[in-house]
């Protein structure tokens, strides 16, 4: 039997999503042009940007489209950095969180090598929560140096999800542009961007049911950024390239169906995912979930999140000993130059680097089961035991 609990990666399309980019794949039009073709197209992006800025709680005239959350994360943070230090030079302080993805670490990493920024890492406690008044007290250390602050929504590894208004409450005390990861968080809760405060936030269409290749970044009016790309300006003088009229369209379909039935999807999957953390720490007495996890709560852990430590083991043995076993899922290590490494994220919740080495994500979705659960129960007791038996060989 084949399982798949690895939707935090890409998540199946939704069949209305499905049908909705087949239907304007069939029909030529670039958004762009002016004859009937190329309006029909642009109807149907614009009604899409109405669609998706409904369901985040965003005006359409702030969404705005991109490939997908690393190039709106690039967008969001490089863009905004640029236009801020070009107003003031003072302004080259960057407030990040440890726990953010690579798509936003790597673009903090570029700019301090290539464009003289410098960071200020926000630390989270054991359950990946960042507290507010760090953020305040690493703001009041220099107010007049700081560019950019920038928290995920919710961990793509761990299914943390942070009180974004209360941070976007600090960062708008001192007037400094805030900005939210929310591509794990967009259509698995509630995300209202325009009640959050905050000024930017990625979202992107493949881990909600839409298609690869699309997204958004959401940028109130008055946010000042500066394009990473030179064209066509097609969206707001920010972003050019002519618009995936059908990527779109599905994107929209997907994240208005998931807002539509969020409440009792999200009381699904959270109840597929305690079955999942119960059964599995019963395996053994050592497995523990990471993060914040409460029976019964999806408001402070993603819902379908079911982040697993398994002391003893490599997480890269577990993976390939499940994936044998007909179970796909994923580790929260990161390969570096061929070296596996411990996540970063668990070792910025202090986990330590040899328990860290043996993390598990198993993340629910749309189209997951009991019977995905029942799979992986059935194949986690001799992927442990071999696993381990392996770390001790090696």
């Amino acid at each position: 039997m084949n399982a798949y609990l690895d939707h935090a990666a890409t998540t199946p399309m939704l069949p209305a999503a499905l049908a909705a980019m087949a239907e304007q794949l069939a029909i030529v039009g670039n958004p762009s042009s002016l004859h009937r073709t190329g309006r029909a197209a642009r109807r149907v992006v614009e009604e899409s940007r109405e669609r998706i800025a409904r369901a985040v709680g965003a005006r359409p005239s702030e969404v705005v489209f991109t490939s997908g959350g690393t190039e709106s994360d690039n967008l969001a943070l490089k863009g905004t950095y640029w236009a801020r230090r070009d107003a003031d030079p003072a302004r080259s302080r960057l407030l990040v969180s440890t726990a953010e993805h690579h798509a936003v670490l790597d673009c903090v990493e570029f700019l301090v090598e290539h464009e003289g920024a410098t960071v200020t890492w926000l630390e989270c406690d054991a359950e990946g929560v960042i507290d507010p008044e760090t953020v305040r007290a690493a703001i009041e250390t220099d107010p007049g140096s700081v560019a950019l602050v920038s928290a995920m929504w919710a961990n793509n590894e761990v299914g943390t999800v942070q009180d974004i208004r209360a941070i976007a409450a600090v960062t708008r005390e001192h007037g400094i542009p805030f900005h939210t990861d929310a591509v794990q968080a967009a259509g698995h809760v509630p995300v209202d961007f325009a009640a959050s405060g905050a000024d930017l936030m990625s979202i992107t269409a493949h881990k909600l049911g839409g298609p690869v290749g699309v997204g958004a970044l959401v940028a109130r009016r008055e946010a000042k950024i500066v394009p990473l790309v030179h064209g066509g300006g097609q969206e707001r003088q920010v972003r050019s390239g002519t618009l995936d009229t059908a990527g779109i369209a599905a994107f929209s379909v997907a994240l208005a169906e998931c807002v539509a039935g969020l409440d009792d999807e999200m009381a699904r999957l959270v109840a597929l995912r305690d079955d999942l953390i119960d059964r599995a720490m019963a395996l053994s007495p050592d497995i523990r979930p990471s993060g914040f996890w409460q029976r019964g709560d999806g408001s402070r852990r993603l819902p379908g999140n079911a982040h697993l430590i398994v002391p003893g083991c490599d997480g890269d043995s577990l993976l390939y000993l499940l994936d044998a076993a007909g179970i796909s899922c994923s580790t929260g290590s990161a390969c570096q130059a061929g070296v596996p490494r411990p996540s970063h994220v668990l070792l910025a919740l202090g986990v330590s680097e040899n328990d860290a080495r043996g993390a598990l994500r198993l993340t629910l979705g749309h189209s997951s089961t009991a019977s995905d659960v029942d799979a992986v129960i059935k194949a986690l007791p001799a992927a442990i035991d071999r696993a381990r038996r392996a770390r001790e060989i090696a």
